[in-house]
């Protein structure tokens, strides 16, 4: 049976049920509020509390599906009890929850969400650090620290409760700066705060951060040292997403040191650690929880209008109703999927095209780089000391290891060539006719295609080949190997599966 057979009768399955689900997610929600009924209102209050504080604890324990399941339910009571003081709580979980998955945009939307209804002094400077963190992710710096200041301000007028907080903050705010020194005097002040208050989750977050700030100002021993505390204290709460953290960390002093096995083995567990807790099925799971939300709240608006008596001759009538739907949509479908069928077959067929005709523009350019290379190191030129250092560039330029360091700048050739940026940037300009940052890309992409072609690439993901060749962000590989191959990573891996 083709797959589009199969989707057809998915489809035609699960258009036949929603019938019944209608009923049963207006009869699962009556379930849900059914058991709260016969509460006080102090008692729902308290009852949406406890759920939102196992919220946070699942959050702590990385388990963010479990975590927004109570968000969900918390959120349900308060609009069924017309709660509202409580939402900005929630709100702030919420966001929490998406930050972790890096989807920002969305982040701020439930803090902004959560200032707006916030009358609850303490929140707002937990909301004002949370927009103040998503500022400088998106490198506003200067807006950043307004949040963070009047967040401090405000802890400060309010028994510091989240002190430690926007503290820890505030410091990676200077770190961002490259003020240093201001960015460990906040650490530390944020450290003794948590201390302080007990807060051993964020203590483990500073000094993994401790850990970051000192190995960035290549202080790798002290790096080690608030490393290894972070990680003592990760272990025993089991608190995951520091441990991957601080994996990756160790990797970097790792391969700084040369011990390049053993940064490869904290790679991996910082890989599988983030897998386990950021993976994209979770991630669908929560948006899955988001919809049926949404829906549920639909739901209320429709059941309001029904009398409980006719929700059984409701169901049959809208059964009837959807069956009829279900004959006219399957019909309009099938004509759609055809039509999208025909289309993607002649996509398919132009890709492959593009595929082929830039796997051999390729092939042309690396045979071309190599008889330039040739070129230069058999036939003399005019001035001696710029063959010497062209042959110099491109015999270093095949050492994977060099130009696949992130940090691998044009200063750094130079250095090792022995010579001197400008002449180093003149040498590449004139002779390969590139400038030097589209020449190591060349270089870095060739890297990638041939790690996709030996690697297990279903073990591992793109970022992780990203950062082994060298780039700091998953988008700037994608733009540079987009820019050389003429297609994206991957469908360039899907058009290698399919060779095989």
């Amino acid at each position: 049976m083709s797959k589009l057979n199969l989707f057809i009768l998915f489809l035609f399955l699960t258009v036949s049920v929603a019938g019944q689900n209608i009923y049963q997610n207006a009869s699962q929600e009556k379930d849900f509020f059914s058991n709260y009924k016969n509460l006080s209102e102090t008692q729902l209050f308290d009852t949406i509390e406890d759920y939102n504080k196992t919220a946070i604890h699942y959050y702590h324990l990385c388990d963010f599906l479990s975590a927004y399941e109570y968000l969900i339910k918390a959120l349900l009571l308060c609009e069924k009890t017309n709660y509202e003081s409580y939402k900005p709580k929630i709100y702030t979980n919420m966001g929490n929850i998406y930050y972790r998955f890096n989807k920002y945009d969305i982040a701020k939307s439930y803090y902004l969400k959560a200032l707006h209804l916030c009358h609850d002094s303490t929140t707002i400077v937990v909301m004002l650090n949370n927009l103040g963190t998503i500022e400088i992710i998106n490198g506003n710096l200067d807006t950043a620290f307004l949040y963070l200041e009047k967040s401090l301000q405000m802890s400060k007028q309010h028994e510091n409760t989240y002190l430690h907080t926007t503290l820890n903050t505030m410091a990676w705010a200077f770190q961002n700066r490259n003020l240093y020194d201001s960015a460990f005097y906040y650490y530390r002040w944020s450290l003794e705060e948590a201390r302080l208050n007990e807060k051993i989750e964020k203590e483990t977050e500073i000094l993994s951060n401790m850990g970051k700030l000192f190995f960035e100002v290549h202080k790798t021993d002290s790096a080690l040292h608030y490393i290894d505390l972070s990680n003592v204290i990760a272990e025993e709460i089991h608190f995951l997403s520091i441990l991957s953290e601080n994996h990756l960390t160790l990797s970097k002093i790792d391969e700084t040191r040369g011990r390049n096995k053993s940064a490869l083995e904290h790679y991996k567990q910082y890989a599988i650690l983030k897998d386990s807790v950021l993976n994209n099925e979770k991630f669908g799971n929560i948006n899955q929880l988001q919809r049926l939300y949404e829906v549920s709240k639909t739901n209320k608006q429709i059941e309001k209008l029904v009398v409980e008596k006719q929700i059984r001759e409701k169901t049959i009538y809208y059964q009837k109703i959807i069956w009829g739907i279900t004959f006219f949509v399957l019909i309009v479908v099938m004509i759609a999927l055809l039509f999208i069928f025909l289309q993607n077959k002649r996509l398919k067929i132009a890709y492959r095209v593009l595929f082929e005709k830039n796997i051999k523009i390729m092939e042309l350019q690396e045979n071309s780089l190599k008889e330039n290379g040739e070129k230069y190191k058999k036939s003399p030129l005019t001035d001696e000391k710029h063959e010497e250092l062209l042959n110099r560039i491109l015999i270093l330029m095949e050492d994977s290891s060099i130009i696949c360091d992130a940090e691998f700048s044009l200063e750094k050739l130079a250095e090792l060539v022995q010579s001197n940026h400008t002449y180093v940037s003149q040498v590449i300009n004139t002779a390969l006719k590139k400038n030097f940052r589209s020449f190591l890309n060349s270089y870095r992409i060739q890297e990638a295609q041939r790690i996709f072609s030996e690697l297990d690439i279903t073990k591992y993901t793109i970022e992780y080949v990203a950062l082994q060749v060298g780039f700091k962000s998953p988008t700037a590989f994608r733009n540079a190997f987009r820019e050389i191959t003429g297609v994206s990573p991957n469908y360039y891996l899907k058009a290698m599966r399919e060779e095989e």
